[in-house]
């Protein structure tokens, strides 16, 4: 007899972000991809509701590179513009005032990057900008170093997540800086957003099951021989480490335990 794969609803299923409720856990970056078709094909296939796009990286002037605002369904995903290629915090508010003056709303993905070989946020840079912000009446979503003390002020700022990095962007390390996500989200009063370094399902699930609510993958679906096939297998590590998190893994022994325990066994003593 052949029995179907049960694949159970998560207890929690939600994403709330700043009041906003999300079904996916995953979110998608734009950029990196070889074809326009690969990119949208990745994008169906991820099931993400939130797209980041880097206005600062985009040429206006180019109708092929602006149109990359033009072919995100903006029914089925929400576009999050954001603030890369971004090197000091006034270049950044600049361009977060600019996607809202083009009516892409106010809710920004913050980063301040002006290390151009290790692609490593500025902190001060980051909070400045993001109290800016924030007191304009956005919604920052601040992208940061594996940093506890920046992420708790950014929070208290009134940042409505936090981003720390796993590992630098784009480089597929995965989550080099795993202790100091944990005291990010032990510590979180908003949602935790895994962003950058992570490569592969098992980065995604691993993130997922320390308690992370959500991750934001790019260059590891972008440019994967297959975008779509990465996207969906990313999608369900993210959904395996959520459910994993839920339903609380056992502790770590320093020795075996039996799977079959003796008590009750016939014959034992």
């Amino acid at each position: 007899m052949s029995l179907a794969p049960h694949h159970p609803t998560p207890p929690t299923p939600w994403l709330t972000v700043h009041g906003r409720e999300f079904r996916s856990r995953l979110m998608l970056g734009s950029g990196k991809y070889r074809t326009r078709e690969e990119m949208l094909a990745a994008l169906d296939a991820s099931g993400a509701e939130i797209v980041t796009v880097a206005l600062r990286r985009i040429d206006f002037d180019d109708p092929a590179s602006r149109s990359i605002l033009e072919d995100i369904d903006t029914s089925r995903f929400a576009i999050l513009p954001n603030t890369a290629g971004c090197t000091t915090a006034e270049e950044a508010i600049r361009i977060a005032r600019m996607a809202d003056a083009m009516d892409l709303g106010r809710w920004v993905k913050l980063e301040v990057i002006p290390d151009a070989k290790y692609l490593l946020p500025d902190p001060i840079g980051t909070l400045e900008a993001a109290r800016v912000l924030i007191d304009e009446g956005f919604a920052v979503l601040p992208y940061i170093g594996a940093d506890p003390p920046l992420a708790r002020r950014l929070a208290e700022l009134g940042s409505v997540t936090v981003m720390p990095l796993g590992s630098p962007i784009g480089s597929g390390q995965g989550l080099v800086n795993l202790e100091a996500i944990r005291i990010i989200i032990e510590q979180a009063t908003v949602p935790v957003v895994v962003d950058a370094g992570i490569g592969a399902p098992s980065d995604a699930a691993l993130a997922m099951e320390q308690g992370a609510d959500a991750c934001l993958v790019n260059t590891a679906v972008a440019l994967a021989r297959n975008p779509a096939l990465m996207a969906e297998a990313i999608a369900a590590g993210v959904d395996a480490g959520r459910n994993a998190f839920l339903a609380g893994r056992i502790p770590r022994l320093a020795y075996a335990s039996a799977s079959s325990p003796l008590a009750g066994v016939v014959g034992a003593a």
